[in-house]
């Protein structure tokens, strides 16, 4: 049924709540699993120092570096496993980065968790979930983390 599951990270606990769910139909499916961590870039403010940017740069490459152990640490619990696993870390806007890799590696699912964010927060903040649910034409498993 599913043969690659694509799964967006943000390397926090309750993000990681989708990861026995998609460990137990990777296994049952013998599926593929694509972890993904999307980076988004703020912008920067113009200086005639250089300063500025040169600090922006290094904070965006430790933030990268980050980023890379994380995905590699998932990674290897998976394989470990005898998962197929694969990463991805990109760069831009959330939703539009995880239907680019979706469509891009033709993922049969896509795995996420809700934060369970209501109110004005979910009005000032958006929600990825719900515009994944909007606009993706594939499968979603969407699961609600709560007090992770």
């Amino acid at each position: 049924m599913y043969k690659t599951i694509l799964v967006p990270l943000d390397r926090s606990k309750r993000a990681e709540a989708i990861l026995q769910h998609v460990e137990d139909l990777a296994l049952k499916y013998k599926a593929k699993v694509i972890l993904m961590k999307v980076t988004t870039i703020r912008p920067v403010a113009i200086s005639p120092s250089r300063k500025p940017y040169e600090q922006y740069r290094k904070d965006l490459e430790a933030q990268e570096k980050r980023d890379k152990e994380y995905l590699a640490d998932r990674q290897r619990v998976f394989r470990e496993k005898g998962i197929d696993t694969a990463t991805y870390l990109t760069q831009g806007p959330v939703v539009e980065e995880i239907i680019t890799t979706a469509e891009r590696e033709n993922a049969d699912l896509i795995a996420i968790t809700s934060h369970g964010r209501g109110g004005l927060s979910r009005a000032f903040y958006g929600s990825v979930s719900a515009a994944l649910l909007h606009r993706i034409d594939r499968p979603l498993l969407l699961i609600r983390s709560r007090n992770i």
